[in-house]
């Protein structure tokens, strides 16, 4: 299973993860952030478990180009 999480609230809107995994992220037009697609929040955190293991590398290659470094990828 694929777990990735995105802590938005930090997010300074530079849209790398956009760039690197479009089908996992996408930019807010209301706020300039990102949003991590089928995430569920909880306490501030988003997060996607998908067995999809397609999305392991693009989302690995968005969490290393993030400058804030608030996405995480686990492989489980």
């Amino acid at each position: 299973m694929v777990i990735i999480t995105l802590q938005r609230n930090k997010c300074i809107g530079c849209n790398y993860c956009v760039e690197m995994a479009p089908q996992q992220f996408q930019m807010s037009k209301k706020d300039g952030k990102t949003v991590l697609l089928h995430g569920q929040e909880k306490k501030g955190f988003f997060t996607l478990k998908s067995n999809d293991y397609s999305i392991l590398e693009v989302c690995e290659n968005a969490s290393k180009a993030c400058p804030v470094n608030i996405i995480s990828v686990k492989n489980k």
